[in-house]
């Protein structure tokens, strides 16, 4: 899954792609790269992120979704957690939703139900604005399971089929450094689940602590995970550098797939 963030203020790529056409034009290079899915998102959900209303948030992605759709043949994920943009960025050619808020949002529900794509529910602790103020948990891998296994019933009591979700242990989002750690080590407990899991940690913050390094600098720490997350079965990886992850994706298939004996 690659990344197109249509807003001016994303932690990694704000500003870049506003434009539609900016947009478009990252779309071909993730899709050459490799990407199965592009995921466009217009409210960044980084640390301390103020919210856009929902209109703002329709007049960023609606044109790079319709532009790309256009010439693209790649499905599109729309990162959002509001409802009217479920339904416009769906109508205007998206065919999943990618909700950090797991649809609990007022209606949101209902809005996933009509729509009938997929829809990925991320667990968060708080809300983008304070959750990395002070994030704790007892036991966050059972926690975080729980959670979604939650969702996962609201969701198919709502009328959304079990075949249409997917899972995100929502790595980053009201957790600190160890919480993601713990996760990291312990992902079967997702995968074993029974769902696809989508796995986002291209370039967080985990990643510059752990090894001290800037934004620009944590691609291999970006590789590192997602061959990890690969190896415990994640379905999806979201990352911005598309080529370098897929090649990484690759190499473990080969691994897992190799036959023991010639």
């Amino acid at each position: 899954m690659g990344i197109v963030n249509v807003t001016p203020d994303s932690f990694s790529d704000g500003g870049r792609f506003l434009a539609a056409d900016k947009a478009l034009e990252q779309a071909r290079k993730l899709v050459a790269d490799g990407a199965a899915i592009i995921d466009i998102g217009g409210e960044s959900t980084r640390p301390g992120a103020e919210p856009v209303d929902e209109e703002t948030e329709i007049q960023r992605v609606v044109p790079a979704i319709e532009a790309i759709t256009a010439e693209l043949a790649v499905p599109i994920s729309i990162d959002t957690m509001k409802p009217a943009v479920m339904q416009a960025a769906v109508e205007a050619g998206a065919a999943m939703i990618n909700d950090v808020n797991a649809l609990r949002a007022e209606g949101a529900l209902a809005v996933a139900a009509s729509l009938k794509v997929p829809v990925c529910l991320m667990h968060m602790q708080g809300a983008p604005q304070t959750m990395q103020q002070n994030p704790h948990y007892t036991d966050v891998v059972q926690e975080v399971k729980d959670f979604l296994l939650e969702q996962v019933a609201a969701c198919e009591a709502a009328g959304i089929s079990r075949s249409n979700l997917i899972l995100d242990p929502g790595f980053g989002f009201g957790k600190k450094a160890t919480h993601n750690l713990r996760l990291m080590k312990h992902l079967t407990a997702f995968t074993e689940l029974g769902l696809p899991l989508l796995v986002g940690v291209s370039r967080k913050s985990i990643i510059g602590k752990m090894l001290n390094v800037t934004v620009d600098e944590r691609l291999a720490g970006s590789l590192a995970l997602a061959s990890i997350a690969v190896w415990q079965g994640a379905s999806i990886i979201r990352s911005h550098d598309v080529g370098e992850t897929v090649q990484a994706i690759q190499l473990c298939q080969h691994v897992k797939q190799v036959e023991d004996f010639d």
